[in-house]
């Protein structure tokens, strides 16, 4: 059986890596496919050091990212409750449903902070009341924060 060869791909290939993952394949693989194409080069020293210097950075990047998220979750929790205001029938019932658009507007409004509505999670809300909705800032930080829904 031949021996595996290492090296750095210059692309995302389905199933192998991504840009700049260092990879095992078969040598075959490598020689008739991944180097004739530019998909990846051969490891070398330099090209190791290249590597691990981008890793580090992508390292420090994401926990820039995840302590940005935590400040803003803390920022939102102490905001207290956000108001949101519908029409009412009868029972205290809401006409129709509060949206994530809605509660990301309110936040926009409230806070200045720009929350994606598609990282929010509601419960499903047809009454007045107050509800708690989750709001993932970041694939480990999710904040929980307050909706009132009052009266129009």
């Amino acid at each position: 059986m031949a021996k595996r060869v290492q090296l750095v791909l210059n692309r995302d290939i389905s199933k192998l890596g991504k840009a700049g993952d260092l990879v095992e394949v078969a040598p075959g693989y490598a020689r008739n496919y991944l180097l004739p194409q530019g998909l990846a080069v051969r490891t070398t020293p330099g090209i190791l050091k290249q590597v691990e210097r981008r890793r580090e950075l992508e390292r420090q990047r994401l926990l820039e990212e995840k302590q940005q998220a935590e400040t803003r979750k803390k920022a939102l929790e102490a905001a207290g409750q956000f108001f949101i205001q519908k029409q009412v029938g009868e029972n205290d019932a809401i006409f129709g449903t509060v949206t994530t658009q809605e509660v990301a507007d309110v936040i926009q409004a409230t806070t200045n902070q720009e929350v994606d509505r598609r990282g929010i999670t509601l419960p499903d809300i047809r009454k007045l009341g107050t509800y708690k909705a989750d709001i993932k800032l970041h694939p480990e930080v999710t904040a929980v924060v307050e909706i009132q829904v009052t009266p129009l």
